[in-house]
């Protein structure tokens, strides 16, 4: 499927949810710090070149294109329901060598189907999903996962925490839906699982917990050895850069400027 490029083929002036394979899963400024993010966080948790890794709403292979080199031939399973993300991140990110020498396995299942591969893992990664996801597609997500998590596995997930826990029924995108640390974490029960909250960068203000089966939960890596005041500092850069950034874009003239270049480039791609 081919998308129409902005902005270098970058898409950094489109809206969140914008159909370009970079801004229809978040904000294309920081595409790259989230593949760092994720691809860092599972690495510190212990992932290693050996083990079988699920990404959960892998999208356009924002954090696979880290993982998927890194990880041995096989490994990496990436769940996504729009394939045309997935094709995107392969020819903009991979390319067909990169995936027959890695031979990564996808599926396009909506309904968080997990046990469709046929196998377990030892690590899962869910980012921004449960930030958009209802109650109901939670829990579904928390029950599948504790089939398919080896006794050892360790499932990394993001969450928009607030007040208040969003009782809809449905999808809610690109805006964010909230949950209660105790209410996930009683979802999590539930179903068997263990969550553990994290201190990692909240680049996107979305709070990290882990889910392990009970047994585990007291043999997760030591994350008290975070240096928590170099993660705060690095936090506190990047919200001075988006501030600039947005001081930057909201001039009269650079704001005309961005929209001559939309107005090329509509009348180039015409």
């Amino acid at each position: 499927m081919t998308v129409a490029a902005h902005d270098g083929g970058l898409g950094k002036d489109l809206p969140i949810g914008s159909r370009h394979y970079r801004a229809w899963v978040g904000s294309s400024e920081i595409y790259d710090i989230m593949s760092a993010t994720q691809f860092s966080l599972l690495t510190f948790l212990g992932l290693r070149e050996h083990h079988y890794l699920l990404d959960i709403g892998c999208g356009s292979l924002r954090a696979g294109r880290l993982f998927i080199p890194y990880l041995l031939r096989g490994r990496y399973f990436g769940i996504e329901p729009e394939q045309w993300l997935i094709e995107e991140g392969i020819k903009n990110h991979l390319g067909q060598d990169l995936v027959q020498l890695r031979q990564p396995t996808f599926s396009n299942d909506s309904n968080f189907t997990l046990t469709t591969f046929g196998r377990k893992f030892d690590y899962l990664i869910a980012q921004s999903i449960f930030s958009h996801a209802s109650q109901s597609q939670i829990v579904r997500c928390l029950s599948e996962a504790q089939k398919v998590m080896e006794p050892a596995a360790i499932f990394a997930a993001n969450f928009a925490e607030g007040e208040q826990n969003y009782t809809g029924k449905e999808w809610v995108y690109p805006e964010l839906v909230t949950y209660t640390l105790e209410h996930l974490t009683a979802l999590a029960e539930e179903q068997g699982l263990v969550c553990t909250p994290i201190e990692w960068p909240r680049v996107n203000k979305l709070r990290w917990v882990v889910f392990t089966h009970p047994e585990h939960a007291r043999h997760l890596p030591d994350l008290s050895a975070i240096d928590v005041t170099r993660l705060s500092y690095l936090e506190n850069e990047l919200r001075l850069c988006r501030e600039r950034l947005a001081a930057v874009e909201g001039h009269p003239y650079v704001r005309l400027g961005l929209t001559i270049r939309r107005f090329i480039h509509r009348l180039r791609s015409g």
